[in-house]
């Protein structure tokens, strides 16, 4: 009865009898603060976006704020926390609140956060920007240790195996291609097959044998994507095998392949917000591009498209055919299902680039299937 009580949140009609005291009332309140109902809302039959006729408030002034920011994290798990933090931003209007250096010390970092930031950094004081980027270079710091050493493990094996050498020594052959290659050498009556040509895993080498171009939409609901795509540049870049290419987008484009070394200030370098023209980006791109056969280059976009759609179209052909191994990915985040544009998506998947959502921890499976020049693990939808 108790979780009955704080789920369907008091009053005469939630059935239940039950009081709350101490800890459990002071949950209570902090959810009733974000998600209950207050008195005229009720009156006036109103509802919040969502379809919902709940809302609450957390008052207007920041010290409040701060108090209720500091409540839930006594309350609640941090998973949960970074749940409640990313409904106040958007229920409540509390993003300009995240102007000022104490709002931001008393919220749990994470990567919405980070985006909200982002967002905000035109607009942000100088007096939070520094505490602004020890929030942001916290959650990039978070997501590197637990991203980076996997990602260079799986590109590198790709990296080493797209390099195949027709004299391995025996430690370097690569079975499985062996096998196959010589199939129509097997022997039924030692049944055996007889390999008349090795095929060798290349050995590691400083020289670069692969280019990656990301391409990142930058307009405000990839926010996340954008963050993510930060921290997988910086660890690509770190790969001496890979020369990587960092380029964000909205209707303009900026290079920010400069900034590789360093993920906090690339992200300050984007502009969160604002159209998109997916043709200009991509224009630039191929613009870049020396060595198509031996060149990844990433789409990361909804796909809303804002400028020359059939250009868009033509110019993602015109890479393919020059042998560029194209992948659009329609988000790169932990989110759910992403709204994009279904009939861009078509389009593509005619031309043999098929466009889907990709977690971070399948994004070093992609990379390094697209490096391999080898069918994408595609999740099911």
């Amino acid at each position: 009865m108790r979780r009955w009580r704080l789920v369907l949140g008091g009053g005469p009609a939630d059935g239940t009898g039950r009081a709350l005291a101490g800890a459990d009332a002071a949950m209570d309140g902090a959810l009733t603060a974000l998600y209950g109902k207050d008195d005229k809302t009720e009156a006036e039959g109103r509802t919040s976006r969502g379809g919902r006729d709940r809302h609450g408030g957390l008052g207007g002034s920041a010290p409040s704020v701060a108090r209720w920011l500091g409540d839930i994290r006594t309350y609640f798990p941090s998973s949960v926390v970074q749940v409640m933090q990313r409904d106040a931003i958007d229920r409540l209007g509390l993003a300009t609140l995240l102007l000022e250096p104490e709002m931001l010390a008393a919220v749990e970092p994470d990567v919405h956060l980070v985006g909200t930031l982002l967002s905000l950094n035109k607009a942000m004081p100088e007096t939070t920007k520094e505490t602004a980027r020890t929030v942001v270079r916290k959650v990039v710091d978070d997501l590197e240790a637990r991203l980076a050493a996997r990602t260079r493990t799986t590109l590198t094996g790709a990296l080493d195996r797209s390099a195949r050498i027709s004299r391995p020594r025996h430690r370097d052959i690569d079975w499985d291609r062996t096998i196959r290659a010589n199939l129509a050498h097997y022997l039924p009556e030692h049944r055996t097959i007889v390999p008349e040509r090795l095929i060798g895993h290349g050995r590691a080498s400083r020289a670069v044998r692969k280019e990656v171009v990301l391409c990142v939409d930058q307009s405000g609901s990839m926010a996340p994507s954008v963050v993510y795509s930060a921290v997988f540049g910086a660890v690509l870049a770190s790969m001496r095998a890979l020369a990587t290419r960092l380029v964000v987008f909205d209707t303009a484009v900026v290079d920010l392949t400069e900034q590789l070394d360093d993920p906090v200030d690339l992200l300050f370098g984007t502009q969160l917000g604002g159209g998109t023209d997916i043709n200009r980006a991509l224009a630039y791109c191929q613009s870049r591009i020396t060595r198509p056969a031996d060149t990844v280059v990433v789409l990361i976009s909804d796909l809303y498209e804002g400028g020359i759609r059939d250009e868009m179209l033509k110019r993602v052909a015109a890479m393919k055919a020059s042998g560029v191994r194209f992948v659009a990915l329609l988000a790169l985040s932990d989110e759910g299902a992403p709204g994009y544009d279904r009939e861009h998506a078509a389009a593509l998947a005619q031309l043999g680039v098929p466009a889907f959502a990709c977690t971070p921890d399948l994004f070093p499976e992609v990379m390094a299937a697209a490096l391999e020049k080898r069918p994408l693990p595609i999740p099911e939808s």
